[in-house]
């Protein structure tokens, strides 16, 4: 279970600081940075939570 909750970890914690940190990371800034930051933020939680509700049921 740690191997997995740890994965989790690596892949949206990767994720949302790309989502929130990424044009500070790379140096740039766009006006239409919210019109694909506001989607991915609301993707994230429920790709996490589907990817649970999987991996709960074929365990």
């Amino acid at each position: 279970m740690l191997r997995r909750s740890l994965a989790t970890c690596l892949l949206v914690g990767t994720v949302l600081t790309a989502i929130n940190q990424g044009t500070a990371i790379l140096g740039v800034g766009a006006a239409g940075d919210l019109l694909w930051k506001v989607p991915l933020t609301y993707c994230v939680p429920f790709l996490v939570a589907t990817w649970g509700a999987l991996s709960n049921s074929r365990a």
